[in-house]
């Protein structure tokens, strides 16, 4: 989960790569580095540092290195702690070749081993220097010729690999290579970028070509020569690149959090609104194949499967009480890190949807091909129209979330949860179980509890701030519960305080609590209860709640105007309007954010950027 920027042209590289690894620091902020082949010296020369990339450009201003070719990093550590010596790049015994990768290679150890016996001396505990060692073993193998050494790599290495190398002999070239990790090349003029991610480089080229899998390219300032695995030529296929650079703000707030959770209403709106207009299909096409796929599928279908990570996860919970509901769609939500290792059963006009706010995450990427290998039909629910789940899955369903800067998701999730909630009314109208007048109404409904979360954090941020936070703040262990669609939103709510406040929390199905986790209940456990407009369902929730308050439990609820008793009950309540229950989890989401985020910055955790994480998962 780190990103890899390299740049070879007619400009000094360090202020290029600096700057494309600046936009894609979210990957990872453990520790940076930053390798070229310096003007000056033309020695290969580095500079690293840990902790965020700003501690990396103040070394480089202290100690400027810089030349035409140069490539950089930040990490978020697999193998080894955050140290300088762990830092990218990394090199050979000799210091004349450097290598930056993300990824794991899954059999460095033997690799090593293998390399130490024939002399070479590890300077980290990483698995990614074993790279730069095993391309100087082939390079002496095969008489130094690159193309031969090149295909040795990569015939050894075992697992996930984007890794860029430059080498000091060869000061006009970067080869790129890739491997069930995302790697793009930006073509400009008498100039080429590399990164993890195209917004690394948008704004200073129009047009980009992904590269394919398993294959690896010598990258000139302008020239591209594209080979595979088996040194087979390869031809490019180079796309428009409309994706472009907004340099994002605080606009005026603390915490990059704190601005995205303010303007989830906007992206509600955005989103819906994109999808309105989209009248001939419920998805977008990323190619001329996945056109096949006609809109008459969409109503043929007969059960749909969600995969998704995290808070992608808890959107598609969410999202398995609006299909079933209002399509009568059977419909699950598997978690896509362990997809693939429980026996499959495929079933026919089934449609597998993943989602993910990046559409670069690597356990939902490994799903989607295990499934494809299966021969199913898959669709993705992104926020990155030229991500890899686009072009992989050829037909999407694209957020309107923007970028989201802070790693704890809260625009994305609103809108992934709004997704399945168009989509989930719009197939019902196609298969004809809802009517026209019926689907317009869940559209306006839907933008309704857009303007009510927003209503909800104006009504109660003062009550957060100066009581709620406090009184939980010092906690040190929190209990989650909910029903029905508030359980798996209790999941999320668990995960955004473990996230950026770094307490322990579980969330539990409000009627589980007597089968177990009541022994968990004291005056240090406070209990967060999510209640549910349907009067069946509360009058539940509400036993569930005094039986935390006969134990002595804190109870700190979210309930719905005419909740009488479950208001008198709760030591702190914050009170909703009544909305249909699909949406009741929409109308608590910016408020339990904030009060997360309160509860966080009371403890002075580092919101934007918390201990251990990163924003796009792409390692399994």
């Amino acid at each position: 989960m780190c990103s890899v920027v390299g740049y070879v042209g007619h400009r000094q590289s360090c202020s290029v790569v600096l700057e494309g690894l600046s936009r894609l620091e979210y990957r990872g902020y453990d520790s940076a580095g930053f390798a070229c082949i310096d003007t000056r010296t033309q020695q290969l020369s580095c500079a690293k540092a840990v902790g965020k990339l700003s501690s990396l450009t103040q070394q480089l201003q202290q100690n400027p290195i810089d030349g035409s070719v140069g490539i950089g990093h930040t990490r978020w550590a697999t193998h080894g702690v955050a140290s300088q010596a762990n830092a990218h790049p990394h090199f050979d015994c000799f210091k004349t070749l450097s290598v930056v990768h993300n990824g794991i290679i899954e059999n460095y150890q033997a690799l090593k081993a293998e390399l130490e016996s024939k002399g070479h001396v590890f300077v980290s505990a990483t698995d990614s220097e074993v790279i730069a060692h095993l391309f100087e073993q082939s390079l002496v193998d095969h008489g130094h010729c690159i193309s031969k050494a090149t295909t040795a790599l990569v015939s050894q290495l075992h697992g996930a690999y984007a890794c860029i190398i430059v080498m000091q002999n060869q000061p006009d070239l970067l080869i790129a290579i890739r491997k069930s990790s995302p790697l793009c090349i930006g073509f400009g003029t008498q100039e080429m970028f590399i990164a993890s991610d195209v917004l690394a480089f948008a704004g200073k080229t129009d047009k980009v070509a992904f590269l394919p899998e398993q294959t690896y390219a010598f990258v000139k300032q302008d020239s591209v020569s594209v080979y595979t695995f088996n040194n087979e030529p390869v031809a490019l296929s180079l796309q428009k690149l409309d994706v472009a650079w907004l340099a994002t703000d605080k606009a005026g707030y603390e915490h990059y959090m704190l601005k995205e959770i303010y303007e989830q209403k906007s992206a509600i709106y955005k989103t819906i609104t994109a999808a309105c207009q989209n009248e001939d299909s419920l998805w977008h096409f990323a190619n001329d194949q996945a056109k096949s796929l006609s809109f008459a599928d969409d109503k043929q279908l007969k059960s749909l499967k969600i995969l998704g990570c995290g808070t992608s996860w808890h959107a598609g919970r969410i999202g398995e009480f609006f299909f079933e509901e209002v399509a009568g769609l059977p419909t699950t939500a598997a978690l896509a890190s362990e997809f693939r290792y429980r026996t499959f059963f495929p079933s026919k006009n089934t449609l597998y949807c993943a989602i993910s706010q990046s559409g670069e995450t690597a356990d939902t990427l490994e799903a989607v091909r295990f499934l494809h290998g299966q021969g199913c039909a898959t669709t993705t629910i992104t926020n990155v129209a030229s991500s890899t789940l686009v072009r992989e899955c050829g037909r999407y369903f694209l957020t309107h979330a923007g970028p989201e800067m802070a790693v704890a998701s809260t625009k994305a999730f609103t809108t992934q949860v709004a997704a399945l909630y168009w989509l989930a009314n719009r197939i019902a109208y196609e298969q004809g179980t809802v009517t026209l007048s019926g689907y317009n109404a869940s559209n306006d409904a839907l933008l309704m509890a857009g303007e009510l979360l927003e209503n909800g954090l104006e009504t109660y941020r003062s009550y957060i701030f100066q009581t709620v936070a406090p009184a939980y703040a010092a906690c040190e262990k929190f209990i989650f519960i909910g029903r029905h669609i508030t359980y798996p939103f209790a999941l999320e709510a668990a995960l955004k305080l473990k996230e950026i406040a770094y307490i322990f929390s579980q969330a539990y199905p409000a009627g589980e609590l007597k089968h177990g986790p009541l022994a968990l209940i004291d005056e240090d456990t406070p209990v967060c209860v999510f209640s549910h407009p349907d009067p069946i369902m509360y009058q539940k929730i509400l036993s569930n709640a005094q039986e935390i308050k006969a134990r002595k439990g804190r109870v700190l609820a979210f309930v719905f105007e005419g909740q009488t008793e479950l208001i008198q009950l709760a030591d702190h309540v914050f009170v909703f309007p009544i909305v249909h229950p699909h949406l009741s989890v929409v109308v608590m989401t910016g408020v339990m954010q904030l009060l997360m985020y309160a509860i966080a910055k009371l403890r002075g955790c580092d919101i934007d950027r918390p201990r251990n994480l990163a924003k796009s998962v792409t390692v399994e």
